[in-house]
């Protein structure tokens, strides 16, 4: 079973090598070798891209693609399209859950061929969450809520930053997801994976914060926000008209 597993990265020059030799060489230490890593570059514009390049070099099995499109969104679907593997899936470049987590996910996969997607969680009551800043505890809690009360949502945890799902079920799932480009996105395609009834594992992680996050909080809340009320136009109001 080969796996294809993405790292979308942005001007991520700090982190990118740690994170790419990292991986390898976990997967060498757990003697896995059918996998490849894609870095899929949505518009750097300091030196990531000569470090994606000189990691291609370095390992056979990386691979880098760049696209002119900023957004984790739209740097999974390019990396689903362009994935080689039976299962594919996405990872934090500071491998923020532990990287044991995919060696995990990989036995699952091979042994438990009724599990079609496995969802990192970092609030399941098996999870182990570390150096956590209390505003971000109060938005991801927050925005958990909203998508409960709102979406019916089921999973524990709506975006890990881990999320391995066979190949032609993320296919199947990006044809009827919207074509948003930011990380909502690994939002709705998890949301619209439960409508549909797919096997996810909701999967208790070890995870520790990453204080050097580029994300922008309080402009993704307000993303958040106007998602929610899409999907929810979409899922429960248009449907009964």
């Amino acid at each position: 079973m080969m796996v294809t597993i993405i790292f979308p990265v942005l001007n991520e020059r700090l982190r990118l090598e740690s994170g790419v030799t990292r991986t390898v060489e976990y997967l060498e230490k757990i003697d896995f070798s059918d996998y490849e890593i894609l870095i899929v570059d949505n518009g750097s514009e300091d030196e990531t891209p000569d470090i994606a390049q000189a990691l291609c070099q370095k390992y056979d099995r990386v691979r880098y693609e760049r696209i002119e499109v900023r957004g984790v969104g739209a740097a999974f679907r390019r990396g689903v399209e362009l994935s080689r593997g039976e299962v594919t899936g996405y990872m934090d470049i500071d491998l923020s859950a532990n990287i044991k987590h995919l060696g995990e996910a990989i036995h699952i996969f091979m042994t438990r061929p009724e599990i079609a997607y496995i969802n990192g969680s970092r609030f399941a009551k098996e999870s182990d969450t570390k150096g956590r800043k209390w505003y971000r505890k109060i938005t991801s809690r927050g925005l958990l809520i909203l998508l409960k009360l709102f979406l019916r949502m089921k999973s524990t945890d709506a975006i890990c930053g881990f999320t391995f799902v066979r190949r032609e079920t993320a296919l199947s799932l990006i044809e009827g997801c919207s074509q948003d480009n930011g990380w909502f996105y690994m939002i709705e395609f998890l949301l619209r994976a439960e409508k549909r009834g797919v096997n996810i594992l909701d999967y208790p992680v070890e995870w520790q914060e990453d204080y050097n996050t580029t994300v922008k909080i309080f402009r993704t809340i307000c993303d958040y926000i106007v998602q929610i009320a899409r999907l929810f136009r979409e899922f429960y109001i248009r449907k009964n008209i």
